[in-house]
């Protein structure tokens, strides 16, 4: 059995980094991809631009360790990425009491695209390594 995830999409929101208390690095980001909207006969359709209207969707993904290093440092809003992992699901209770469920992609790899944004003086992705 396999559970594997590929996602093309550009990040929503800079990348956000912690340290566990364990020591792990874990980086979170944002991806969101798109998908042609369809009416209620499920056919495509145009938007007030002529272009094939579409639908967006959020997929939150996690890397650990180097691989969160490198996300971190490397990557920024905007920015087009490829990623392969697995669909991770949890559960939790919030402080209400309340069951609440989430998924996620538990990234192993993520291919960097294009470049960042480079939005700082301090990020501008000169180091970031090389897009094939």
């Amino acid at each position: 059995m396999t559970n594997i995830a590929i996602l093309t999409g550009r990040i929503a929101r800079d990348p956000e980094t912690r340290e566990t208390k364990g020591g792990t690095n874990v980086t979170g980001i944002t991806v969101v991809t798109d998908r042609p909207a369809r009416d209620k006969d499920g056919k495509t359709y145009k938007d007030e631009n002529g272009y094939t209207a579409k639908e967006s969707e959020f997929h939150r993904v996690t890397c650990f360790n180097g691989l969160a290093k490198t996300v971190g440092q490397y990557c920024s809003k905007g920015q087009l990425v490829s990623v392969q992992g697995r669909i991770h699901y949890t559960q939790w209770e919030d402080k209400d009491g309340v069951t609440r469920y989430g998924t996620e992609i538990l990234a192993d790899k993520v291919d960097f695209l294009s470049r960042g944004n480079g939005s700082s003086d301090d990020n501008d992705n000169t180091d970031a390594p090389e897009i094939d």
